[in-house]
């Protein structure tokens, strides 16, 4: 994949204009930047076995939620609108109740997702078992947390770089 600065989802979630000096300092680290949007570009590839990209959508909206990132979380909410998710569900992943999920499935892996962030230290064993008990192969939960890890790295980038860009703002208001 060739990396194209105007389709950058983290300088569009943080709101890093191209002429901006928040932008000019993310953009040092051409490496780092091409990485990152890479990394999204698998982690959300279509194509990619175990989860479908409807489950890897609602997992970020629901680590968006978690986090919170209300930027991330109104990304992966309207990255969601193209896919078929009921809106029940979708109810549920928003209130943050993964407990009143019907599919066993769906259930386990956004419970293993706020295990991760809420509490990594109790993503042990037995957490990890109830993945594949509710029907995900070892290659899905592997992907499962390869996308909940960039998750909260993607987090972190876009709060630090909008926290960068009010400072800023501050800066020059003064």
């Amino acid at each position: 994949m060739t990396y194209d600065t105007n389709h950058d989802i983290i300088d569009h979630v943080a709101g890093l204009a191209p002429n901006s000096a928040t932008h000019a300092l993310r953009h040092q680290r051409a490496k780092v930047v091409e990485a990152t949007q890479g990394s999204y570009d698998a982690l959300f590839d279509p194509a990619l076995d175990g989860l479908t990209l409807a489950e890897r959508l609602l997992v970020a909206l629901y680590a968006s939620r978690l986090a919170p990132s209300p930027t991330l979380a109104a990304h992966y909410r309207a990255e969601l609108a193209a896919h078929d998710v009921d809106a029940a569900t979708l109810a549920i992943v928003e209130t943050g109740a993964p407990e009143n999920l019907s599919a066993p499935r769906l259930r386990a892996i956004l419970t293993f997702t706020r295990t991760l962030i809420e509490n990594p230290v109790a993503g042990d064993k037995a957490a990890l078992q109830t993945l594949p008990a509710a029907g995900l192969t070892t290659p899905a939960v592997a992907a499962l947390a390869q996308l909940i890890a960039f998750l909260s790295y993607q987090t972190r980038l876009v709060a630090g770089l909008q926290a960068l860009k009010q400072l800023k703002q501050l800066e020059r208001a003064s």
